[in-house]
């Protein structure tokens, strides 16, 4: 343990590829996101739509994961879930969630704050379909996050349903489909040089008007 604390306490990298500005950002976040996002895409960065989701329970206790992005637009960020696990109770019962976007090779972060809300079922019906069928197998196979006594648990669970949808077609489970966080704020994150980081941010008011400002490092 003293060997992996020396090596986190002095682990040091500058950050020094480039700058960021309010020119830059312009005056929209949704268009600036779409550019970073495409950057991220043809920079060819692993999962470039992995986001890391913050919730937070009935008790105000936070919690967060790595989900994938799998939609986006002026509305704002799509992901799917079950409904049933941890994530799903805690945006019910506390709808707001923030999410974060680290492209390491590009030095740059992206953190988003909203609220989330359902998107239809025909939405949610036509995602599911374009999931591999194993994949579609699973959303039925798991109860996602309750506690289970085995891997063979979960293994049997993927036989049964496996059984039930032989020969045709596997439905959208009524447990599962998406949500949509709605942005009301944008930070977009440069790395620089002595940790003295580009950070600007957009904020939105009732009126859905955005407010640009730049953050201290």
């Amino acid at each position: 343990m003293n060997e992996i604390n020396d090596f986190i306490q002095n682990k040091r990298s500058e950050y020094i590829q480039n700058t960021l500005t309010e020119n830059k950002v312009g005056n929209s976040p949704f268009t600036f996101f779409e550019q970073w996002m495409n950057e991220a895409i043809s920079s060819e960065i692993p999962e470039p739509n992995a986001m890391n989701l913050a919730t937070v329970s009935s008790e105000c206790k936070p919690s967060c994961r790595i989900v994938f992005l799998r939609g986006f637009s002026q509305a704002g960020l799509i992901f799917y879930t079950n409904y049933g696990s941890r994530k799903g109770i805690e945006l019910r019962e506390k709808r707001y969630a923030s999410a974060n976007f680290f492209w390491q090779p590009l030095e740059r972060q992206v953190r988003i704050e909203g609220k989330v809300y359902k998107i239809s079922d025909k939405e949610s019906d036509d995602y599911f379909a374009t999931r591999p069928r194993e994949s579609q197998i699973g959303a039925w196979a798991s109860h996602q996050s309750n506690i289970i006594s085995g891997r063979h648990e979960i293994e049997r669970s993927v036989q049964e349903v496996t059984k039930r949808f032989e020969n045709k077609p596997v439905t959208r489970p009524p447990f599962w489909g998406g949500l949509c966080l709605k942005p009301d704020y944008f930070e977009f994150w440069q790395g620089r040089e002595n940790r003295l980081h580009d950070r600007i941010m957009f904020e939105s008011d009732n009126n859905n008007n955005w407010s640009v400002y730049r953050l201290s490092p």
